[in-house]
C-alpha cells in the first residue's frame, strides 16, 4: 500500500456535487487515506469563495445588517451541502458558535479558518472518517514563522496516536491555518491549504502528494489569455517555483519546500476529470519524459523601474549598496537589479511606491546625487521558464523574433544565473498579446 496524501482544492468541494465527486476519487483507492480540503470555492463565476464569505462576516462586524446578511449566506450555504450528502451533522449550531467565537476573540485569522475547519468536519462525516484539526499541530513562531521541525513531529504523532487506536483509517484534516504555541490560530497566506498538504506529505514521508483542483495539471502559458495552451507533463520543483512566484496560479508558491527537500513528487490532477493525466512535480524529468526548451510561461503587471544614470558609477564603491539600502530601510523588496557601467535600473511592484514615491527619490538623489533619475510604471514582467533552456543556444533570439513581429518592445531582460529562466519587462498594455505571442515557445523542441 502506497502512502499518498490527497488534497483538494476549493474548486473541488464548491457544493455536494463535486464533494461527491472528491470522495469518489477518495474512495477510488486504498491508498487515499490522508485527505486535506481547502474551504467551499466558487459555483459559479458570481459566486463567493467561502473564505471570503467569512473575511466580509469579520470586517462587517460594526455594520449590524450588512453582518447578518452574509451570516445568513454562510448558513444556507453549508445547510444546503449538509442536507445533500444527507449527513447528521448539526452545522447551524455549530456555526452559530462560531459566529459567538469570532467576536470574543476579535481575530480575522480565526474566522477566516472557519471554511477549511467545517469542510473538513463535513467531508469526514460524509466519508465517516476521523477528523483530525491543525490547530495546535502546525505551529508558528511569534514572528509568524513557521517551525518545520516542531510541525513534523506534531504531525507524524498525531496521526501514529490516531492510528494506534483505531487502526489504518482514513483521517480529514483542514488546510490553510495552524496556531501559535499558545493555540491561538494563525492563516497561511491565501492558497495556504496546499502548504498543509506538503507539510504532511514531508512528515509522514509519503510516496505522493496528490494535488486535486479544476485543471488537468499546470498549463504551459494561462489559458485563459491563450486558448491553445496545453498541459505540461513533467515539471521540476525549481521550474514551478520560478513559474509560480510570476503568477501560475495552480500551487501556492511556498509549496514545493517541504516536499522538494526529500524528493516527494507532486501530482496536479483534475477532479472533474480525474482519468487526464495531469502534471507530475518532480526533482529532476525521467528519461522518458520529452523535453521542451521551455517548460513554461507566466507574468504579472503592475511594475515600476527606477533609472539610475551616472558618469563613472562603477567607479564609486558601494553605490549599488547604498541605493539597495533606500529601498531596504523603506521595506520595499526589489524585485530585479539590472547594471551597466554607469546605469542601474531598480525593478520593483508599484504598489510598493504608493505614498513613498517623493520620499525615495528625494533620498537617491540626497545619497547618490544621480546625473539622471526617472521612474517608467506600467511594466508587465514575464518570465521564460526551462531546464532546458541552456542547450538551445538561438531561444533568447527566437524570443525577440516573436516579440518584434507583435510590435512589443522589450524594456528589461533579466537571465538568472541558475540558467533556467529569462525575465522580460514589457508595457501592461502588451500584457496579454506578449503572452499569447510567446505561447508558441510549447512547440519548441
Amino acid at each position: 500500500m502506497k502512502n499518498v496524501i490527497t488534497k483538494f482544492g476549493g474548486s473541488s468541494l464548491a457544493d455536494a456535487g463535486q464533494i461527491k465527486k472528491a470522495v469518489d476519487i477518495v474512495l477510488s483507492s486504498e491508498d487515499r487515506r490522508y485527505i486535506v480540503v481547502s474551504a467551499f470555492g466558487k459555483r459559479n463565476a458570481e459566486d463567493e469563495k467561502m473564505t471570503d464569505l467569512f473575511i466580509d462576516y469579520y470586517n462587517t462586524k460594526d455594520d449590524i445588517e450588512k453582518n447578518e446578511a452574509i451570516k445568513n449566506i454562510i448558513i444556507d450555504r453549508y445547510e444546503e451541502a449538509v442536507k445533500e450528502l444527507s449527513i447528521d451533522y448539526d452545522v447551524k449550531s455549530e456555526l452559530e458558535e462560531i459566529f459567538s467565537l469570532s467576536a470574543k476573540m476579535n481575530t480575522v485569522d480565526y474566522t477566516a479558518s472557519r471554511g477549511e475547519y467545517l469542510s473538513a468536519k463535513i467531508i469526514s462525516s460524509y466519508l465517516k472518517a476521523e477528523f483530525l484539526d491543525m490547530q495546535k499541530i502546525i505551529i508558528f513562531n511569534d514572528n509568524k514563522k513557521l517551525d518545520y521541525e516542531l510541525t513534523y513531529k506534531n504531525i507524524k504523532e498525531a496521526i501514529e496516536s490516531i492510528e494506534e487506536r483505531k487502526g489504518k483509517i482514513r483521517i480529514v484534516m483542514p488546510g490553510f491555518y495552524g496556531s501559535f504555541r499558545d493555540g491561538k490560530i494563525v492563516t497561511f497566506s491565501r492558497g495556504g491549504s496546499d502548504i498543509t498538504g506538503s507539510l504532511i506529505a514531508r512528515a509522514l514521508n509519503s510516496d505522493i502528494y496528490e494535488n486535486w483542483t479544476d485543471v488537468s495539471g499546470v498549463m504551459f502559458v494561462d489559458p485563459r489569455i491563450a486558448k491553445e495552451a496545453k498541459p505540461i507533463e513533467y515539471i521540476t520543483y525549481s521550474e514551478l517555483r520560478e513559474l509560480s512566484y510570476m503568477g501560475a496560479s495552480v500551487l501556492h508558491e511556498e509549496t514545493v519546500y517541504p516536499v522538494s527537500k526529500v524528493g516527494i513528487p507532486i501530482h496536479i490532477m483534475n477532479t472533474n476529470n480525474p482519468k487526464d493525466a495531469g502534471t507530475m512535480i518532480v526533482s529532476s524529468i525521467p528519461s522518458i519524459a520529452k523535453r521542451k526548451a521551455v517548460t513554461g510561461i507566466a507574468g504579472k503587471k503592475g511594475f515600476s523601474s527606477i533609472l539610475l544614470q551616472k558618469a563613472l558609477m562603477n567607479e564609486e564603491i558601494g553605490y549599488l549598496a547604498k541605493l539597495l539600502n533606500i529601498f531596504d530601510k523603506e521595506g520595499i523588496s526589489v524585485e530585479h537589479c539590472p547594471t551597466g557601467i554607469d546605469t542601474i535600473s531598480i525593478v520593483l511592484r508599484s504598489e510598493f511606491l504608493d505614498g513613498k514615491k517623493e520620499k525615495i527619490v528625494d533620498e537617491i538623489k540626497k545619497t547618490l546625487n544621480p546625473d539622471i533619475l526617472s521612474i517608467e510604471e506600467g511594466i508587465s514582467l514575464i518570465a521564460v521558464v526551462g531546464e532546458g533552456m541552456s542547450h538551445h543556444k538561438e531561444l533568447l533570439m527566437k524570443i525577440f523574433e516573436i516579440l518584434a513581429k507583435e510590435n512589443i518592445q522589450v524594456k528589461m531582460i533579466d537571465q538568472g544565473s541558475s540558467g533556467i529562466n529569462v525575465i522580460i519587462g514589457i508595457s501592461d498594455n502588451d500584457f496579454e498579446k506578449g503572452l499569447k505571442a510567446l505561447s508558441l515557445l510549447q512547440y519548441e523542441e
